[in-house]
C-alpha cells in the first residue's frame, strides 16, 4: 500500500522540493546566499544599526569587533569618516542590486523587443537590428559608458540608463534566433492559415516560448551588470558620495588599504558573494533550460 511519503509532491511546495533535490551542493549554497542577500537588501533600513551616512570622527577607522581598538556596535568597523561599515554595506547592497535589476530589465525589454521584431519581420528590419547588434559588439561598452557618464553626468537616472544599454544585444540575438526557428514550426503555419496576424502570433505563440531563454539570459547578465556598476563606481563615475554602493566603497577604501583593509574587504567580499551566487544560479538555469545539457 502506498503511503503519503510515497505520493509525489504537487503544487509549488512540491516543485520547490523537486528543484532542491536536483541541485548539487554548490548550487544549493548559491541559492541560499542569493535568498539571504535579497532579504538583507530589502530589510536594510530595518537591519542597519546606524544611518549609513552618519559621521563620527571620534570613531574613524575603527576595526571590526574582535580586534584591538574596536568599538561595540560597529560589527564591521568604521571608515575614514567614522561611518558604520555594516550599515553602508547593507544600503550599498540594496542600491547595487536595485541598479543591476533595473538595468537588466531595461536591457531585456530593449533587446527582446528588437529581437522579436527582427525575427518576425525579417528583411530590412532584421538587417537594421543586426547591424546595431554588430556595432554594439564591436565597440567596448565600458568606453561607451564612460563617455555617456562624463557627458550627461552620473546621476542615478543616467546610471540606470547606461546599465540598461549593457547587454541588450545578447537578448536581441537570442530572441531573433529562437523566433526564426519557431516561425518554421507547424503550429505557426496553422496560426497563419487561421488568419492570425503578426501581432497575435508574437503575443500568443512566440512570447510563451521565449520566457525560458530570456530568464536564463537575465540571470546571467545580472552578475555582469553588477560588476560593471562596481567598476564604474570604483572609477568614481558611478553614484556619487555620500550615497553608498559596493563599488564606490571599494574605490574610496583603496587609499586606506595599508592601515585599514577592512574598509575594502567588507564591500569587496559582498560583491564577490553576490556575483558568485547569481552566476551559479544562472548556469543552473541554463542547464535546466537546455535539454541536451540536462541529460548530460
Amino acid at each position: 500500500m502506498a503511503t503519503l511519503a510515497d505520493t509525489p509532491a504537487r503544487g509549488p511546495a512540491g516543485a520547490a522540493r523537486t528543484l532542491w533535490r536536483e541541485m548539487n551542493a554548490i548550487q544549493r549554497l548559491a541559492l541560499a546566499l542569493a535568498v539571504i542577500l535579497a532579504v538583507l537588501a530589502l530589510l536594510a533600513p530595518v537591519l542597519a544599526p546606524f544611518e549609513p551616512n552618519a559621521q563620527s570622527l571620534m570613531n574613524r577607522l575603527r576595526p571590526p569587533v574582535g580586534f584591538e581598538r574596536a568599538r561595540p556596535g560597529y560589527w564591521l568597523g568604521t571608515d575614514e569618516l567614522g561611518r558604520d561599515l555594516l550599515s553602508r554595506c547593507l544600503y550599498g547592497l540594496r542600491l547595487t542590486l536595485g541598479l543591476a535589476f533595473l538595468g537588466a530589465l531595461i536591457g531585456l525589454v530593449i533587446g527582446g523587443t528588437l529581437g522579436l521584431l527582427a525575427g518576425v519581420r525579417g528583411g530590412r528590419t532584421d538587417a537594421l537590428v543586426m547591424g546595431a547588434v554588430d556595432t554594439q559588439i564591436a565597440v567596448p561598452f565600458t568606453l561607451i559608458a564612460l563617455f555617456v557618464l562624463v557627458v550627461f553626468g552620473n546621476t542615478i537616472a543616467v546610471m540606470v540608463l547606461v546599465l540598461g544599454l549593457y547587454g541588450w544585444e545578447q537578448y536581441a540575438r537570442i530572441v531573433r534566433g529562437e523566433v526564426m526557428k519557431l516561425m518554421r514550426m507547424p503550429f505557426i503555419e496553422a496560426a497563419r492559415a487561421a488568419g492570425a496576424g503578426p501581432a497575435r502570433i508574437a503575443r500568443v505563440h512566440l512570447l510563451p516560448n521565449l520566457v525560458s531563454p530570456l530568464v536564463v539570459q537575465f540571470t546571467l547578465s545580472l552578475s555582469n551588470i553588477i560588476l560593471l556598476e562596481s567598476t564604474l563606481s570604483f572609477l568614481g563615475l558611478g553614484v556619487q558620495p555620500p550615497t553608498a554602493t559596493l563599488g564606490a566603497m571599494v574605490g574610496v577604501g583603496r587609499d586606506f588599504m595599508p592601515t585599514a583593509p577592512w574598509i575594502v574587504l567588507a564591500p569587496a567580499l559582498s560583491i564577490l558573494i553576490v556575483t558568485f551566487a547569481v552566476q551559479i544560479l544562472g548556469d543552473w538555469l541554463r542547464d535546466r533550460a537546455d535539454p541536451r545539457l540536462r541529460k548530460r
